[in-house]
């Protein structure tokens, strides 16, 4: 708990709130003074709910209130994002979301029922996750290039599978860095789609670290490369992108904290030197490297030109592979 306090302490230093004319320590713990709802978008057991029961965690020994994690799924995260902001804007209703809710909605929806702009305040990052490209192990090609080269020799004829609307965006991304023209197959989720690449029923699929990792080392399929800039910690020996061929190519899931907009300023700055000083903490990074992941420690500034950098960019991919609007 003291070391806890210690990292508050000194993220609130590092925000220059401690200085002459500020609120005092005790007056800028007022709030939270009562339980702390986190809302994920999607099911226990997705890496946004292992994110938000982590920090939740972590938020909950820093303020000394309950943090209550409500898993509100479906709707392409509309249920949540709509229970987030009907809530009273309070600062305890927190909203963890993905790029999926936060940015690639924004691409791909022709109506959105709410803007991930400008509905929402940033807190911080919280972590990203790369993509992991994952074939059949029957798959004639072996690595990267050589499916890419099987795909340049076949337009139109390899598919690869996605159970999201943001795997289905980087399958087209991959297209649009490789110059290769494959073919968009819909399943329900990730357990579906990384079925099917194992039986051979689609070519390809991008997934996350944690759901192909152990398939991969039992031999169900076989991982060409990690859309990442390093190599991930817990699986060393797949090459990155660049490292197979593909310079440059990356691709990454992510989760930040979000709250109304609404909210009050004093209310929000404390949350975001909360959720901060979480994301900075050693703990943390050990926790999401044993996961495969990125810890992220940006501040609401940051997250928030992260976040229009990722919706430009989905934007874009959206436009020149011709995606049809939902």
């Amino acid at each position: 708990m003291k070391q806890a306090r210690r990292y508050l302490l000194a993220a609130l230093l590092g925000y220059g709130l401690l200085g002459a004319g500020m609120p005092s320590m005790a007056q800028v713990q007022a709030f939270p003074s009562k339980p702390i709802k986190l809302i994920v978008p999607f099911g226990p057991g997705s890496g946004t709910d292992t994110s938000a029961r982590y920090f939740g965690r972590k938020l909950q020994e820093l303020t000394g209130q309950p943090v209550v994690v409500e898993n509100k799924a479906g709707a392409n995260g509309f249920i949540a994002v709509k229970q987030v902001l009907s809530a009273p804007a309070d600062g305890y209703t927190v909203f963890i979301g993905s790029n999926s809710t936060l940015a690639v909605n924004a691409a791909l929806f022709r109506h959105l029922p709410y803007d991930p702009l400008t509905d929402f305040a940033p807190l911080t990052m919280m972590m990203r996750s790369p993509a992991m490209l994952a074939v059949a192990p029957q798959a004639a090609y072996s690595d990267l290039k050589g499916l890419i080269s099987h795909a340049r020799a076949n337009p139109g004829k390899v598919n690869f599978g996605a159970g999201s609307a943001g795997y289905q965006l980087m399958g087209e991304l991959l297209n649009d860095t490789a110059r290769i023209e494959t073919v968009h197959v819909p399943f329900k989720g990730a357990g579906e789609t990384t079925t099917a690449v194992a039986s051979g029923t689609v070519d390809y699929t991008f997934a996350e670290v944690t759901a192909v990792q152990e398939l991969a080392r039992g031999g169900r399929v076989k991982i060409l490369a990690v859309a990442s800039d390093k190599r991930v910690s817990t699986s060393p020996e797949i090459p990155t992108a660049t490292e197979a061929g593909l310079p440059g190519f990356e691709a990454y899931t992510w989760v930040g904290a979000m709250v109304s907009a609404k909210t009050p300023a004093a209310e929000t700055a404390r949350l975001a030197e909360l959720f901060t000083a979480i994301s900075k903490m050693d703990e943390t990074r050990a926790f999401y490297e044993r996961l495969g992941a990125i810890p992220m420690t940006g501040g609401p500034a940051q997250m928030h030109e992260f976040q229009k950098n990722e919706i430009a960019l989905w934007k874009r991919i959206v436009v020149k592979a011709k995606v049809p609007l939902q």
